[in-house]
């Protein structure tokens, strides 16, 4: 990806435009060059819960922050979102969202069924895309982030699980699972997506174990990815060992990024 900024900037400045007069084109490169050098923040409060930003877009996935024994901070101090994906109608993972969005005016991204879910808690029914949420295959775009709605397998309250392609503004691509088993159309999604990044759960019991998620992996074929919904609870894996091992035999092109709760990644 840096590799594409650096090559259009350098192509910007070989334009015949770039023989202007400096004062028009010095700050059309300034816009330029702003553009292209957004870079992505990936950081994993614990479970499922990501925050991801990109210039002055920050999305929140699965923000379980109260009651998560594994995240070393509240909601608040995490900062203030623009989008607030669930996946699914589980406590573990719609978390706080109501709380976040009332406070920070962010759209809360839900499949319809579970997207009126919220609204009785204090959920600002205008949060909510079209009023009543979107559903798979669906897309929505906020601030020049596009999330669309993907299959999980898995079990919901309400509607159904999801997971969710999520493109930045800059172009970054990934793919947050949501819980879920390993299911064959994973390869389908790495070739309508090409993904930079895949955050994937490995704990087994309620979802993929290490064998299955390095299988998604191979199918996905993003560049990189983290391992979630590990060490959370006891009857989850108590870390990512056996990913990792799988991992470097069914998919070794892809890297594992190994996160703590609390840890921040940059791309």
């Amino acid at each position: 990806m840096l590799r594409y900024r650096e090559c259009a900037a350098a192509r910007l400045v070989s334009e015949p435009c770039f023989c202007v007069h400096p004062l028009v084109t010095l700050p059309l490169l300034f816009l330029y060059l702003k553009e292209y050098s957004m870079s992505v923040s990936v950081t994993w409060y614990g479970h499922s819960n990501f925050k991801v930003s990109c210039g002055d877009v920050t999305v929140f996935i699965d923000p379980f922050f109260t009651h998560n024994p594994s995240c070393p901070v509240t909601w608040n101090e995490a900062g203030k979102p623009d989008l607030v994906l669930v996946t699914h109608d589980h406590g573990d993972h719609t978390g706080d969202a109501v709380a976040i969005c009332k406070s920070s005016g962010a759209t809360c991204g839900c499949i319809v069924g579970t997207a009126e879910r919220p609204i009785d808690p204090g959920m600002p029914q205008a949060s909510i895309p079209a009023g009543i949420g979107f559903n798979i295959g669906g897309t929505i775009e906020v601030k020049g982030v596009r999330v669309t709605m993907t299959q999980a397998f898995h079990t919901s309250e309400s509607g159904a699980p999801t997971g969710y392609v999520v493109t930045m503004p800059d172009g970054f691509a990934f793919y947050h699972a949501g819980d879920t088993g390993l299911f064959s159309s994973m390869e389908l999604i790495g070739s309508l997506y090409p993904l930079d990044l895949a955050l994937l759960p490995v704990g087994g019991f309620f979802t993929m174990d290490g064998l299955q998620a390095a299988h998604a992996a191979r199918l996905l074929k993003p560049k990189a990815v983290i391992p979630m919904h590990w060490g959370t609870f006891p009857v989850l894996a108590k870390d990512t060992s056996a990913f990792a091992s799988h991992l470097a035999s069914v998919a070794p092109d892809v890297r594992l990024i190994s996160m703590k709760p609390g840890d921040s990644t940059a791309f």
